[in-house]
């Protein structure tokens, strides 16, 4: 591994890049300029393109007529520390340890997209230029449903017009196989916020005559699922288009199954709607998930209080033909008719995203599957559909009309959006290939 290579992506994640908080504004925006200078350090022309919210970087090389024209995407930000007590070293201190770089960001997404930054510059080092006509596109609020990406793409859609999207923004099936990802799941967030009284009341004094907020919450939320694990929500999977028969048998074949989950997450057991394995639920079923709850007294030891309010963060992860809108307007209408009686309920909507699927056997989809065999070689290439989301993905084909490929190369431990987030050294190594490979196979 070259110590420079290693030494620059080291110097990438040191950035304190949290795109959600504005006190980190400044970071995120030398972030950009950071990253701007080391595209042209590579040999590319880049700019820094200024939005409502953070920089979107863009690069290119000189475009030939008549070569195809290749993007590549990735983001900068990352997501907040927090719990900041359990990493094991600061975040932005990285720190490489048995092979792998430890540090917020390492894998989701700058050790990813720099090892396409890396590739690109050795493939200039080595010959003077690329196989085909390239952008660089490398925005500052992915973490944030890429707020302004949308707006910026279509005031630049002629200048960014190509014929495919190539993003390392998602998984690697297990360690050393070639991972193609053809779907993913979409999301839509919303919080809900229970009001009761107009103060915290004495829980022995009004215990019993006023409605408890956290209660009341409690309920709401419980409503969410049956007991088979299944979205109690009417009209909830009205869109969701089922399993095809190959896909249920090629995932059974997978190297990677509940063993592996269990032993990932650490989770004692595994659970999710009945009829479907786990990575079936993970990939092509729909869910609803609580990210977080809040109320009343959380200090140390006893307080009766009746809390005033309380409140719930939820996202729901969507499958092909599920819409955001239309599924939020279901949840929200299921909300508002099991909230009890003696509080209020309001509900604010957050970002979303449409789910998204490709067709892995296009010829682009076949040159990304041959370009992973030469990352990984001796390797077959696992298809799969991810549990995650990239909003963007769909704008993608929205604005630009252009297909997009997932070529993960981030671990199932890689604790993504977790304390202790990693990288392998390897796969960063891997990458650079991949970057040379998948160049010249879409060429």
């Amino acid at each position: 591994m070259n110590p420079d290579h290693v030494e620059q992506l080291l110097a990438f994640l040191r950035f304190p890049s949290i795109s959600t908080d504005p006190a980190h504004a400044p970071d995120v925006a030398a972030c950009a300029g950071w990253l701007a200078g080391r595209l042209e350090a590579i040999g590319l022309n880049a700019a820094v393109h200024p939005t409502a919210g953070h920089p979107i970087v863009v690069a290119r090389n000189e475009h030939v007529p008549g070569r195809r024209t290749v993007m590549i995407y990735g983001h900068y930000d990352v997501q907040p520390v927090d719990p900041l007590e359990l990493w094991h070293t600061p975040p932005f201190e990285p720190r490489i340890e048995n092979g792998v770089v430890f540090a917020r960001g390492a894998a989701d997404n700058k050790g990813q997209i720099f090892a396409h930054v890396t590739g690109i510059g050795e493939t200039l080092r080595e010959t003077g230029g690329l196989p085909v006509n390239l952008i660089v596109l490398v925005e500052g609020e992915e973490e944030i449903g890429s707020t302004h990406l949308e707006e910026f793409l279509t005031a630049h859609r002629e200048e960014l017009s190509c014929d495919v999207i190539a993003i390392s923004d998602t998984g690697m099936l297990a360690p050393g196989v070639p991972t193609f990802t053809y779907g993913l799941r979409g999301i839509a967030a919303l919080e809900l916020r229970v009001t009761g009284p107009a103060t915290d009341l004495h829980s022995g004094i009004y215990g019993g005559a006023v409605a408890n907020p956290a209660t009341a919450l409690a309920r709401i939320v419980a409503s969410l699922h049956d007991a088979d694990g299944r979205v109690a929500v009417p009209g909830f999977y009205d869109d969701v288009v089922p399993l095809e028969t190959w896909e249920r048998e090629a995932w059974a074949r997978l190297p990677f199954g509940d063993a592996q989950i269990l032993a990932v997450t650490g989770a004692p057991a595994l659970f999710g709607e009945a009829g479907y394995t786990s990575l079936e639920r993970v990939w092509a079923r729909p869910t609803a998930e609580v990210n977080g709850l809040g109320g009343g007294f959380q200090g140390t030891g006893t307080k009766t209080v009746l809390p005033r309010e309380a409140f719930a963060k939820l996202t729901f992860r969507l499958v092909p033909r599920q819409q955001p809108a239309a599924v939020m307007e279901k949840v929200s209408a299921h909300l508002r008719a099991v909230c009890p009686p003696g509080v209020q309920l309001e509900i604010t909507c957050g970002h979303y995203g449409e789910p998204y699927a490709t067709d892995p056997n296009l010829p682009d989809g076949l040159a990304a599957q041959r370009a992973l065999q030469r990352a990984f070689p001796g390797r077959d290439v696992a298809l799969i559909r991810e549990g995650g989301s990239i909003p963007i993905v769909n704008t993608f084909k929205r604005v630009l009309g252009v297909e997009t490929l997932l070529l993960g190369l981030a671990l199932p431990d890689s604790k993504m959006h977790a304390p202790n987030e990693n990288f392998p050294l390897a796969n960063f190594e891997a990458g650079i290939r991949l970057n040379r490979a998948v160049l010249e196979e879409l060429s």
